[in-house]
């Protein structure tokens, strides 16, 4: 039983302080209990999931995609998969050292049913170490087109739900600075992007709200909101979405008047199956 309250009886010490959450010394300090209060507050959305899954299928699927450190997988796995007699998670990561640091760990750790892939989306998706389905897709801080890929594997492998945290997205907004004197010409909505900090924080926007749309195409419910505070990190927005089978019935042609609206047209393969 750990002294300091804001850290759950059945954490692991250890993997805290290889995630730099507590000091060496297992300290907090302010700084990494602002970080431990995202970490709460992601899992208090993400816990419900795994509950709701587990009704249905007594071993679970989570794949981490773009995982990076692994961060969240292992917070999961700490969490959650580690109470349960079953239930696995999946890192997917394109750069193979990241890959062996989070083996190494695992293994330190006893945490026997979390696996790390070395693999593309591409290769994600069409390789045997994974089923034809999953049950839950997260993606945290996923840079640019990394949550795009996310979901182009969450709708290959018919996910229960995905749970997107976007970062650092460029690619709408480069496709809006280079159509932008064509978008003066055709539409008065081009003010909205016409300096550049606009055109920044106008695609990020954007981007999202076509994911949404896309989602929803595909039959997910989805539910957007913030991740953490504001005074915490600007980027701060949760896309939740749950599979229901029931395509929104507007939001393709939405998407794809949107992009025809805002000379978006180069996204079109992205955005829309």
């Amino acid at each position: 039983m750990t002294l300091i309250p804001e850290i759950k009886p059945q954490q692991s010490l250890e993997l805290l302080k290889e995630l730099h959450i507590l000091t060496r010394d297992g300290k907090l300090n302010q700084d990494t209990r602002r970080k431990l209060k995202q970490v709460y507050h992601l899992y208090h959305f993400i816990e419900p999931l795994l509950q709701e899954v587990m009704e249905n299928n007594a071993n679970p699927l989570l794949v981490d995609h773009g995982a990076g450190k692994s961060y969240l997988g292992f917070i999961l796995y700490d969490l959650f998969i580690k109470q349960q007699s079953a239930g696995r998670i999946a890192g997917i990561e394109t750069r193979g050292e990241l890959v062996e640091k989070s083996r190494t760990l695992a293994d330190k750790l006893g945490f026997s049913r979390m696996d790390f892939l070395h693999l593309s989306v591409e290769e994600a998706i069409t390789s045997n170490t994974l089923p034809d389905q999953v049950d839950i897709v997260t993606a945290l801080h996923a840079c640019n087109t990394a949550t795009d890929d996310a979901i182009r594997f969450g709708l290959e492998k018919k996910a229960q739900f995905m749970v997107l945290v976007p970062c650092c997205q460029a690619e709408v907004a480069e496709v809006l600075r280079r159509h932008k004197n064509e978008s003066f010409a055709k539409t008065p909505l081009s003010e909205i992007w016409r300096h550049p900090i606009h055109t920044r924080e106008f695609g990020s926007q954007i981007t999202n709200v076509l994911r949404c749309l896309q989602l929803e195409a595909h039959g997910y419910q989805v539910t957007v909101t913030e991740l953490v505070g504001w005074e915490h990190s600007m980027k701060n927005e949760l896309i939740i979405a749950r599979y229901k089978n029931s395509p929104r019935r507007n939001a393709q042609t939405r998407l794809e008047h949107i992009l025809d609206e805002l000379n978006l047209q180069d996204l079109r393969h992205r955005f829309i199956a």
